[in-house]
């Protein structure tokens, strides 16, 4: 892994994968300035293949099918991600287009996108997971911009115009702080003067975070959505955690394993659905946002389980926070979540995506060789402690379900 900076302040980590026929390039935007608009970062990262100076939607996406060229934008809640992968031999013709969209992109769509985005999030709210999800992030972060779910970006997204979308255009061109991660089975020396070429118009600055602070919640928190023809309850329960910066982190990532992210191994599948039979699906997530970790409890169940699943819940957490686990199943922990992380490297561009990304955070590229010696150095004792300490923290609940099912959970 070679890692230099390019002449515009853009930092960029290159390594070769010898025989592989492919070139994966990724670029993470920091964005840490708060919207002006609600779901503007979101609808700029849209209308990035939308057309450019030279180049319509339609021809983009030709020139992309026929090279067999793979770009896409993502936008996430601490970053956009440019992702491009191509082969080897067309890695120029691969940045060229990158540098088109990136340097050139016009947002002549605008109206037609704003619709399309519109009639998706639409259908996306029939959903009651979806619905769910939308209003227990809204309550998990309370009027920071990490709860902004598809209800805010509706109400706000036709408010967007071109003028708008320019100034965060050139915020993203010439302020943000970013980073470039390139895993190939080019030679270092044949990608540096093409990535000095391409991405020479670009600035990357470093600055201070100026978003909104997380406040932590101070009381349990608790909100309820009605839907009358839900077949079945969506229970969502959360804590703030640290993020990935936290000397804790590889012990919540044993943690989440534990509890419910092993699949058929973990206790809420075992203790919920193999044992009690509530649901289908049942699981623990861990999200480590650079300003704040989310760790919920997740349940798909019938409405008249609401309160057993409730139950289910605090006994599992409960457990884990007082009663130290067997040397088995932290073994069995530790391998399943190393494990998993082969897989974040299988690939060029997986690799280039997880590099990348601790770049972004500037823990280094090489940080996910100490974080799986952190994981298997935990004990049954940091379990324990870990647990504690967050899980005694106030919490964050959404349910949907029919109304009188809700009646009889408020009344309880």
């Amino acid at each position: 892994m070679e890692k230099y900076t390019l002449t515009n302040g853009i930092n960029v980590i290159i390594k070769k994968n010898n025989n592989t026929p492919r070139t994966a390039v990724i670029m993470y935007v920091k964005l840490n300035e708060d919207e002006k608009k609600t779901g503007i970062y979101y609808l700029l990262s849209r209308l990035f293949l939308k057309g450019t100076k030279t180049k319509s939607s339609e021809e983009i996406a030709n020139i992309l099918d026929e090279n067999a060229i793979d770009l896409s934008i993502d936008k996430k809640a601490d970053y956009i991600k440019f992702k491009l992968l191509c082969l080897n031999e067309d890695i120029n013709s691969g940045l060229e287009i990158t540098e088109d969209i990136i340097n050139n992109s016009t947002f002549d769509d605008l109206e037609k996108e704003v619709f399309k985005i519109k009639g998706e999030f639409e259908a996306d709210l029939d959903s009651a997971k979806i619905k769910a999800q939308d209003e227990f992030y809204r309550t998990m972060f309370k009027g920071h911009p990490y709860s902004v779910g598809r209800k805010e970006i509706l109400e706000s997204i036709d408010s967007i115009n071109k003028d708008d979308l320019f100034n965060v255009f050139n915020d993203v061109k010439y302020k943000f702080k970013k980073n470039i991660s390139v895993v190939s089975g080019l030679d270092s020396k044949e990608l540096k003067p093409l990535l000095e070429k391409h991405f020479l118009n670009l600035k990357s600055i470093e600055e201070d975070d100026k978003r909104k602070k997380v406040e932590p919640i101070k009381e349990n928190r608790v909100s309820f959505v009605e839907k009358e023809d839900a077949n079945q309850a969506q229970i969502f329960q959360g804590w703030h955690f640290p993020s990935v910066y936290c000397e804790d982190y590889p012990k919540i990532i044993l943690l989440n394993t534990i509890l419910g992210s092993s699949g058929l191994s973990s206790r809420l599948f075992l203790e919920l659905r193999e044992k009690k039979g509530l649901a289908y699906t049942v699981r623990s997530v861990f999200e480590p946002f650079t300003l704040c970790g989310n760790f919920f409890v997740y349940i798909a169940t019938e409405p008249k389980n609401i309160k057993t699943s409730l139950d289910g819940f605090k006994t599992e957490i409960n457990k884990i926070m007082k009663e130290l686990i067997s040397d088995e199943e932290l073994e069995n922990a530790k391998n399943n979540a190393v494990g998993k992380r082969q897989f974040y490297t299988e690939t060029n561009l997986l690799e280039a995506n997880l590099s990348g990304y601790y770049e972004f955070l500037g823990l280094g590229y090489d940080f996910e060789e100490k974080l799986i010696k952190n994981i298997q150095a935990a004990t049954k004792e940091d379990i324990i402690n870990t647990a504690d300490k967050y899980f005694s923290t106030p919490n964050a609940l959404c349910i949907l379900a029919p109304e009188k099912y809700l009646k009889n959970i408020a009344t309880n």
